[in-house]
């Protein structure tokens, strides 16, 4: 007998090209293969780019949400370390505990996106955090429990940038939707610092204008970008040009609790989520 069980189509079938990158069906010799594929990415570069990752009308509908919901955005423009730490008054200002480098920028905090923006839809099903949990290896992963931080859209209007960083988690999600007409770029050091070495000679030759180990992550819209930025030194530069720079950034940890500490919340969304 034959099965006539109709297929249910996951509630984001128009947010991602399933038949490019079947993430609904990881354990085919389909899903296999690209979960495979992009565990080689990341372990030779310490990136991974999913180009047409996410449909073409479900970007124009993000850019069209930012342009929207850009009343209710946060405009952050502030001074901070690389660390997100209180300046380290112990140590000469060019050392990186104490330099300071500028973030402004615009972000639509996760309780401001509507719960049918294409974005939220893909970031609240099971099977990309399952997908991304397989593509890093890692036996369970959970979405962030920040109300402000788990899914944010920012946008960086002409003079905004993201300042020198590391993250405080192992690993970032984004998704690009709209690049700016120059500028904008995604720099980064990969492998700058480590777990036994923090290695402030390099991080600060690279503070202070050395460009021989930076490289550029392509970022054409409709990208999802998994990035190791724990340990890679990496920044947005300035924007360029009349076209806002539109991304996501999607939050997953190893804990089910996993929040922004209150000062990096400040920065970013001017408020806390507790």
């Amino acid at each position: 007998m034959t099965d006539t069980t109709p297929v249910t189509a996951p509630p984001y079938a128009d947010v991602v090209d399933l038949e490019r990158y079947p993430i609904h069906e990881l354990d085919s010799a389909r899903g296999r293969a690209l979960v495979d594929a992009c565990r080689a990415d990341l372990a030779e570069t310490g990136v991974c780019n999913l180009e047409d990752f996410i449909t073409a009308e479900a970007v124009d509908a993000m850019v069209h949400l930012a342009g929207t919901r850009g009343g209710d955005a946060w405009a952050s423009d502030r001074l901070h370390t690389i660390y997100f730490t209180p300046v380290d008054k112990s140590v000469p200002a060019e050392h990186p505990r104490a330099y300071q480098v500028r973030s402004a920028k615009r972000g639509i905090a996760y309780d401001q996106i509507p719960k049918d923006a294409p974005l939220r839809r893909l970031y609240e099903s099971d099977d990309l955090t399952h997908f991304i949990a397989a593509v890093l290896e890692k036996p369970v992963l959970y979405r962030s429990a920040d109300k402000l931080d788990a899914l944010q859209v920012t946008a960086f209007q002409p003079g905004e940038e993201l300042g020198w960083h590391f993250d405080n988690s192992e690993f970032s999600m984004t998704v690009m939707y709209q690049q700016a007409e120059a500028g904008g770029d995604f720099e980064y050091v990969p492998g700058l610092r480590s777990e036994e070495d923090e290695n402030h000679d390099g991080v600060q030759q690279v503070l202070q204008g050395d460009r021989s180990a930076i490289k550029v992550l392509p970022s054409a819209p409709g990208t999802l970008a998994f990035f190791r930025g724990e340990h890679a030194l990496h920044r947005v530069t300035p924007i360029e040009g009349g076209r806002p720079r539109i991304n996501s950034v999607l939050t997953y940890g190893e804990r089910p609790d996993m929040r922004l500490s209150d000062l990096t919340s400040e920065i970013f969304y001017g408020r806390t989520s507790s």
